[in-house]
């Protein structure tokens, strides 16, 4: 048995004996192996892994049966719980009220035994207890014989079970920050009781000089740096100096020894990360234990960057599905130390198992601009703007567009997907060219590439307010592709050895929604985490799990799957309701 956090389902049933629990033994059990098959055929951890499902033994008719479903139930990493009935069932008997899991009960939508019902008297125990409660029902009536589960249905229990999944992952874990506050940046000063109560995450802390201890006293795996560094050597393009003035060229034997820098630099966050049992047998037993990091950040600017060479190669390649080992699991890791980026980046990566982008959200670009300083009009790919996103040297190499499906067009792949096609592809699509000296004193490598087009991709903050708390902005969107003469004349108005990618969110007339101008004057940060794919529904779920009301989405209301007490506190404008339900019932790892 693994320690992965699992969902235990929950078949109750009505307990009257002499015929009717009896007629309905095996529809109920049926219900249960059902859900649980779909959910691990479906859906599967970071690690590749399909998620795990534990079915209580028997039907649930009276407490006692409840008790002995608990009793198998503690021996599992329990994350939430998913109750399914066909039928009547004595509610407050049977619920599991654990406030500390997800709870979502599946009702039958049917005639001959009212499974609705028990539904409808399920939400009311919870919403009167406290404990917020996911209700999911079909939308069209089914027979008594009918097996299959409504596409709706399932898209719901998926839902459910993923959000429930993620906040069984953060439990426990940690945030590992290497410095701490950059260049006055407000999301880089770690917000502990942020972290504890609404995430279940621990922070730890070490000072950046750790990462330079460690590499001038050998505290790596020296046979893997040197299999490293030839990887870097052979793989990685270098492009030329294409920024700095000549005084700020660095000559071969200082770009030798900064690539040898940076590539140490990745093996030791890591290692700080995750923690590297080769370590104990070189004699460094603390070092080998790391910090149990689920996420992190480097601080980098200044006090590193204007003087050694900047953490671009690092962030860089732990976001990405590959390395020298190839494909292997990414870490999610922020830049400049951007926690509340970071964190939104973790709960992206755990809703969809693929790495996230780490971006400036840095200029909105309209359609007039656009024309003025390339002379390309944008109509002609019915476009009002677009945003364009460009970290300051380092983002993910998956979100170079360069993997592709089965149809041919560009994604972002969990990793263990990633071919060694789509390792060359991404390689291919990148050049590594010595940092710009203005920023980084210290020299180093940045990452430069430009996103393809037509990627569905899902962008999304933390940001915390003062007397408010934690609020979450979504915006659901694709990736652009411009003529190659406006897009190089924009890209090197910034900078030409950064990553960049054009963004063109859903426009819907909604709120911040009226125009990509608007998304762009309504995003409360700097940064943005960016994902492949539009999982915006998923995270508005989680959001609720974790009590973290949401200031802005485009996400169609069809999609919108919260728990039915949110609708208590008001159905007219779901968006007022969240925040009251979020304030009301309190983050949940508090």
């Amino acid at each position: 048995m693994s320690n992965h956090p699992v969902i235990a389902i929950r078949p109750i049933i009505d307990a009257r004996r002499h015929g009717v629990r009896e007629s309905l033994e095996d529809k109920t059990m049926e219900m249960a192996q059902r859900a649980a098959t779909l959910i691990s055929e479906t859906l599967r951890y970071t690690d590749g892994t399909a998620v795990e499902c534990v079915i209580a033994g028997n039907t649930i008719g009276r407490a006692g049966e409840a008790a002995r479903a608990q009793n198998l139930f503690d021996a599992y990493n329990v994350a939430g719980e998913l109750t399914v009935t066909p039928c009547w069932d004595y509610i407050t008997e049977v619920l599991d009220l654990n406030p500390r899991i997800q709870h979502a009960v599946w009702g039958i939508n049917g005639t001959e035994r009212p499974g609705a019902v028990t539904l409808a008297a399920a939400m009311a125990a919870y919403a009167q207890f406290g404990i917020p409660a996911f209700a999911i029902y079909g939308h069209d009536v089914q027979d008594a014989s009918d097996s299959v589960i409504p596409d709706e249905v399932a898209a719901k229990i998926l839902r459910y079970a993923r959000g429930a999944i993620a906040t069984g992952e953060l439990r426990g874990k940690n945030y590992l920050q290497i410095g701490s506050q950059c260049m006055g940046i407000a999301g880089s000063m770690v917000d502990r009781q942020f972290f504890h109560d609404y995430l279940g995450l621990g922070v730890e802390s070490v000072d950046m000089i750790e990462i330079d201890r460690r590499i001038s006293m050998g505290i790596y795996n020296e046979e893997e740096y040197h299999q490293a560094r030839e990887w870097v050597r052979t793989k990685l393009t270098e492009g030329a100096d294409i920024v700095n003035i000549p005084a700020n060229y660095i000559d071969d034997e200082t770009r030798e020894d900064q690539w040898d820098y940076v590539t140490k630099m990745v093996l030791v966050a890591r290692d700080l990360l995750e923690g590297n049992p080769k370590l104990a047998e070189l004699g460094f037993a603390e070092e080998a234990a790391g910090h149990n990091a689920i996420a992190g950040g480097f601080q980098g600017q200044r006090q590193w960057t204007d003087y050694k060479p900047n953490g671009d190669l690092m962030e860089t390649l732990l976001n990405t599905t590959f390395d020298w080992s190839g494909p292997r699991e990414p870490l999610t890791f922020a830049t400049e130390n951007d926690t509340l980026n970071g964190t939104t980046m973790l709960l992206n990566y755990l809703l969809t198992n693929r790495t996230q982008m780490f971006s400036d959200v840095r200029t909105y670009w309209s359609a007039q601009a656009v024309q003025r300083v390339t002379g390309f009009s944008l109509d002609s790919i019915d476009v009002d703007g677009f945003i364009d996103l460009r970290n300051s040297g380092a983002t993910t190499l998956d979100a170079t567009g360069a993997m592709t499906d089965s149809f041919g067009d560009p994604t972002m792949k969990p990793w263990w997907e990633v071919t060694d096609a789509d390792i060359d592809a991404c390689l291919a699509a990148t050049t590594f060219h010595p940092a710009n000296k203005q920023y980084f004193r210290g020299g180093g490598f940045s990452t430069h590439f430009t996103t393809r087009g037509g990627m569905p991709m899902t962008m999304a903050r933390i940001n915390l307010v003062a007397g408010l708390g934690p609020v979450l902005q979504i915006a659901e969107g694709w990736s652009l592709e411009i003529d190659k003469y406006a897009e190089k004349t924009i890209v090197d108005r910034t900078d030409p050895t950064w990553p960049t990618t054009f963004f063109v969110p859903r426009l819907t007339g909604r709120g911040a929604f009226t125009s990509t101008y608007s998304v762009m004057d309504s995003w409360g940060a700097n940064h943005g985490a960016i994902g492949y794919g539009h999982f915006g529904a998923d995270l508005l779920t989680l959001a609720a799990m974790l009590r973290i009301p949401v200031n802005m989405h485009n996400v169609p209301d069809g999609d919108i799957f919260r728990p039915r007490a949110w609708s208590l506190f008001g159905t007219d404008s779901p968006e007022s309701a969240d925040y009251r339900a979020c304030a009301a019932y309190g983050p949940f790892f508090a």
